[in-house]
């Protein structure tokens, strides 16, 4: 499996695997330019490869694009903004 075939439909990005979900993580709008990032899943099997990080960052990303703040609802995302200082500039105050 490519884990960097990473799939978008609105509301999240994904990863599948022989038609299945693996990797996912959903954002909701939440009005006035804001996004929420609601929930991030990894399969067991692919935990620990980066793969949340790089979903965290898809949707950091579509944020940019689309001139968005985010509030990170899921604790992964809380937990990306902490380490990743330089991306805290697209949380909403």
């Amino acid at each position: 499996m490519d884990n960097r075939n990473i799939q978008t439909k609105p509301g999240s990005f994904f990863i599948e695997n022989n038609g299945k979900t693996v990797a996912k993580i959903s954002y909701s709008p939440q009005g006035n330019g804001v996004i929420s990032i609601d929930h991030t899943y990894i399969s067991p099997s692919l935990r620990g490869q980066g793969i949340a990080d790089e979903l965290v960052r898809k949707v950091i990303g579509y944020a940019r694009e689309e001139h968005l703040k985010i509030i990170p609802a899921c604790s992964y995302a809380g937990h990306y903004f902490d380490k990743n200082v330089d991306e805290r500039d697209l949380l909403h105050k």
